[in-house]
């Protein structure tokens, strides 16, 4: 990360149309300590990130569960900040508490949205905590991603569940996720204004 700011020259194909990745490294676990070092650290990952506006139409970021000064950085980059919920009052207090750190220290911060996943409609927790959520929070999508095998074989086979699955509940749940999402987010902005989607959990 340090001296280093052309994130298009590290990008790598992928087997599906429309999709590029860039890939994590094992020198990102220092990542917190560079930016600290770094002018504006909470601005970094948006400079970073501005070149690709002109290729790109989204660049979603997977986050690790935990405010840091990199999560900060992304927060401060990100459009959308995109929630993966478990049905649990622990996973509701945090996300509560992550709502509160965007509103109090992130200015224009990202709009955010959250999901439930590994959903188990035969708890009565479970389809509780998830319509309560649904009522209080406008931002829950409809979508959610049961608890399935599927989803753990997607690690297994090394590709998205559409590919071995499509036809089964949890490939379908994705699909609508992501088609609702579409709807919630629109169309990409035109660059530079275009930033980036981001993914965290809470």
């Amino acid at each position: 990360m340090p001296g280093k700011s052309d994130a298009a020259a590290l990008i790598k194909g992928s087997d599906y149309e429309g999709l590029d990745l860039l890939p994590a490294d094992f020198s990102y676990r220092n990542m917190d300590l560079a930016l600290d070092g770094a002018k504006r650290p909470t601005q970094r990952i948006a400079r970073v990130l501005a070149p690709l506006a002109v290729d790109y139409d989204y660049v979603f970021l997977d986050c690790p569960p935990a405010i840091s000064l990199a999560s900060e950085s992304v927060l401060h980059a990100a459009d959308v900040l995109l929630v993966p919920l478990i049905a649990s009052p622990l996973s509701l207090r945090t996300f509560d508490q992550l709502q509160r750190f965007v509103a109090e220290e992130v200015p224009d911060g990202p709009r955010i949205l959250a999901f439930f996943s590994m959903t188990d409609g035969r708890k009565r927790l479970h389809r509780e905590l998830i319509a309560e959520l649904r009522s209080a929070h406008d931002g829950v999508l409809r979508a959610a991603i049961p608890a399935s095998s599927d989803v753990e074989r997607m690690a297994v086979h090394r590709a998205v569940i559409a590919d071995f699955a499509a036809h089964r509940r949890a490939a379908r749940a994705y699909a609508e996720l992501w088609s609702e999402l579409c709807e919630r987010i629109g169309p990409a902005p035109d660059a530079p204004a275009r930033r980036d989607a981001n993914a965290t959990r809470a």
